[in-house]
Order: C-alpha cells, then sequence, then structure tokens
C-alpha cells in the first residue's frame, strides 16, 4: 500500500520552496526520489518550485517500494566470499575478472545476479543495480558493500556521497619512486581520445585526491607495492593517478604501458606471470564505514588475492 504523508506548513517555513520543505521533511529519502513522489498543494498539483504560505497543505503519497528483483536476474555461477552480512547489508569480497551488474555484453556471471542467488538486495538501484551504493572495476578485487534494505541503501548513498568513510587499496606498480608517501590531486575526465580511459584535465572534470604511500620496492625488479587511500572516488582514479605521476598499475589493460614495461623484465617467472595474468594489479584492502541503520562502526579487511600473492613472491625472489 502507498504510504500517504500530509503536511501543514508553519510560519517559519513560509516563503520555502516545495522541494527543499520535502528535504527537510522526508529525510530517509533522496532527492531523486522525492521528485518521483505524488505531490499536491492544498489539493491540487504544483511545480517543485512553489513558494509556500503559512497554513499550506502538502500532501504527499509515498509508493510502495520493492525490495526484490525479477528471478531471471539471479544466477550462481561462483560462491560469494561473504566478509559480513545481516537483515540490511552483505559486505563481499568480490573476486577479480567479475563485472558488477549486468549490462551490453554481459548478460549473466556478474557479482549481483551471484549475490540475488544467496539473498534479496534493495531494489532502489534499479532492476539491474539492485543494492549497489559503489562500484569496482571488472578485474579489480576487493571488499565492497551492498544494500539489502531500501533504509540501508539511501545511508549508505550519503555515506559515500559525502565520503564519510575510507577505502585504502593495495596495487604493484611499475617504477621505484625516491618518496615514501605522496598526496595526488588532480581533476579527472572522460578521455576524448578514447571514451573507455579517464584521464587528468587542468580544466573541467572532477576534482580527485589519492593519498599514497610506498609499503615495499624491489629495485632489481623495477616494481613497488603502493597503498592508496581514496579521499574522492572517481571512476579509475588510482589507476589514472598514479599513471600521470609515472607509477602505473602492474597489468593495467588501460594504463600499464604494458609493452614498454615487459621489454626490460629479464626474469623468466616474472615475465612468464605478466605475460599470462589478465586485470590489473589493484585490490580494494580496507572498507570501513558506519553502519547506515545500527550505527555501529565497521571495519572490513581482505587479504590479498592469490595472484598478487603470487606475483609478491617472484618479486621477493628477484629482490
Amino acid at each position: 500500500m502507498p504510504d500517504i504523508r500530509d503536511f501543514i506548513v508553519p510560519e517559519t517555513d513560509a516563503g520555502m520552496r516545495l522541494d527543499k520543505f520535502l528535504v527537510a521533511q522526508l529525510p530517509e529519502f533522496s532527492r531523486s526520489e522525492i521528485q518521483r513522489f505524488d505531490v499536491t498543494l492544498n489539493g491540487v498539483g504544483v511545480k517543485r518550485a512553489a513558494r509556500l504560505r503559512h497554513g499550506d497543505k502538502i500532501i504527499v503519497t509515498v509508493p510502495e517500494q520493492k525490495t526484490n528483483v525479477a528471478a531471471d536476474n539471479i544466477s550462481s555461477d561462483f560462491d560469494l566470499d561473504i566478509l559480513f552480512e545481516d537483515d540490511d547489508i552483505i559486505v563481499i569480497n568480490k573476486p577479480r575478472g567479475v563485472v558488477m551488474y549486468p549490462s551490453a555484453g554481459n548478460k549473466t556471471g556478474t557479482l549481483v545476479q551471484n549475490i540475488l542467488a544467496h539473498t534479496h538486495l534493495s531494489a532502489l538501484g534499479g532492476d539491474t543495480r539492485p543494492g549497489v551504493v559503489h562500484r569496482l572495476d571488472k578485474d579489480t578485487s576487493g571488499v565492497m558493500v551492498f544494500a539489502k534494505s531500501d533504509a540501508a541503501f539511501r545511508g549508505l548513498v550519503k555515506t559515500f556521497s559525502a565520503h564519510n568513510l575510507t577505502r585504502k587499496y593495495v596495487a604493484f606498480v611499475w617504477g621505484v619512486p625516491n618518496w615514501d608517501g605522496a598526496d595526488i590531486t588532480g581533476n579527472i575526465a572522460r578521455s576524448s581520445r578514447n571514451r573507455q580511459k579517464m584521464t587528468m584535465v587542468k580544466s573541467g572534470g572532477k576534482p580527485a585526491h589519492t593519498i599514497v604511500n610506498v609499503s615495499d620496492v624491489w629495485t632489481r625488479a623495477g616494481v613497488s607495492l603502493f597503498r592508496c587511500t581514496l579521499m574522492t572516488g572517481r571512476t579509475h582514479q588510482i589507476r589514472v593517478h598514479l599513471s600521470a605521476h609515472g607509477f602505473p598499475v602492474v597489468c593495467d589493460p588501460l594504463y600499464g604501458r604494458a609493452s614498454n614495461r615487459l621489454a626490460s623484465v629479464k626474469n623468466p617467472d616474472m615475465l612468464e606471470f605478466l605475460k599470462t595474468h589478465n586485470g590489473q594489479m589493484l585490490h580494494a584492502e580496507i572498507l570501513d564505514f558506519t553502519h547506515p541503520v545500527t550505527g555501529a562502526l565497521m571495519h572490513f579487511k581482505a587479504h590479498m588475492p592469490d595472484d598478487m600473492s603470487e606475483f609478491k613472491a617472484i618479486l621477493d625472489e628477484i629482490g
């Protein structure tokens, strides 16, 4: 059944725009959700920019929300590595090589479809992206949280929008820096030459900020291990920032400059690994956030996946 809400405008809110009044009165909903609600002012439909008067009566019809998606959008292709689950959220260690949700060219075998084979997800993300509040690239592994309840979805969207969380990644990169840490800033926009790529731009784009710390170096191999903290969440942010500063992620097909790097590799084990491995050596290691419903502080860590551990063992042999 639809949820009917009614309000009488107090004197203190006289002159306020209708849309701003609704956002203040319905904090559990996002602005985009509220825009889709049926709203009447004194019994008639009205534009959201209308100015309110003292005593105006507002009626809002909140449609019934679905929490499940169609059964034909479910598949079970691999075992989920579940780090945590309750009635509101589920936290997954995403494997490398798995697409987030169905799209052109990726109709089955996605992470969302496999989660749906295990449990329900909030439908607020849409038919193909239920429960999705952030994403990882296909070939990036690591910690991800999904919303099971609508309340959790709304809360997590606000958390990620405000960057009120901690996201730390580990990455094997080409190059050995002469510094222990770096603060990388620079706006990121989609490349005009290749629409699949992002690039740093001097004007326009979206601000991006990555904090980098050097965790280990293998001088003879010309490779380092970076730990990166995302202060913003832009598409391909770590990969773009590191590549632009001369430290591309190993095995990155878009930004890694693989052909130039492979020519310099002399160790046969390392060369064989690089030639046969698919996907950038980037892993979302840590995700800390406040639970969107209970308010509890949540901390999750997914250890380095097997392929990155194998690469590290090869590097340790080289020195």
